[in-house]
């Protein structure tokens, strides 16, 4: 279970995070992104002892995709200030249960966590919980499943897990938010159909707009049989 490195220079990494791999690490003390990144630049620019990493922004062990990460403080620095702003724009793909009864649309909830059970719902108080906003369009449908674009414009956590289980249509293979069955990621452990598309950012030191797309792995489940055989309109 190796990322694959999709941007790289003196100040920014942007890595393909295979599903089954924790973003940092935690009390399971499981192999994580931040720690194969410093094992990697340790490796690469021969740098023994202590390797600054900077993560930006998290994916969820069981979802695939685009994560940004620093090479430096300064650079971190700058680019959580973009995330603070709403100034980095992430795209996902999802394959949901179900269909949908628009072509496109926008959900703004209020979300609230519950840490020690590690879960998230939708709370109709505002006062309760942290606004949650995305954008969404359906990219294809097949029998019983539908292909998302998801733009969120916040960065909550399990952010659109909730809001598509909220409204009945729990992601393929997510059985912590109603799920109907499982996924299996390349390496055997659990995964979501939840990918981490795209991400641009403005480059911390140039200035520049990098926009970055993370190919689907090998086990996400678009080329099941379940699938129509063409795109929707």
């Amino acid at each position: 279970m190796t990322p694959e490195i999709l941007y790289e220079d003196n100040h920014c990494l942007v890595v393909n995070k295979p599903a089954g791999m924790l973003s940092q690490g935690d009390e399971t003390g499981e192999p994580s992104l931040v720690t194969w990144t410093a094992d990697y630049w340790r490796e690469r620019y021969n740098k023994p002892g202590n390797v600054y990493v900077g993560l930006i922004h998290r994916l969820d062990q069981p979802t695939s995709g685009a994560v940004l990460l620093a090479r430096t403080s300064k650079a971190a620095g700058r680019l959580a200030e973009q995330f603070r702003k709403g100034e980095i724009v992430k795209i996902y793909w999802a394959i949901v249960e179900g269909s949908m009864d628009e072509p496109e649309g926008e959900w703004v909830d209020y979300l609230e966590k519950d840490r020690d059970a590690n879960r998230v719902r939708v709370v109709t108080d505002e006062g309760e919980g942290k606004v949650a906003r995305a954008s969404w369009k359906v990219l294809r449908i097949g029998p019983a499943v539908t292909k998302l674009e998801l733009r969120p414009s916040t960065g909550r956590s399990h952010q659109l897990r909730v809001q598509l289980a909220g409204r009945g249509k729990p992601i393929l293979g997510d059985r912590k938010y109603g799920a109907s069955r499982m996924l299996r990621a390349e390496d055997g452990e659990y995964r979501i159909a939840l990918h981490a598309h795209e991400i641009s950012f403005t480059h911390p030191t140039r200035g520049e707009v990098i926009s970055i797309v993370a190919p689907v792995p090998g086990d996400w489940p678009e080329s099941s049989r379940a699938w129509s055989e063409s795109p929707s309109d």
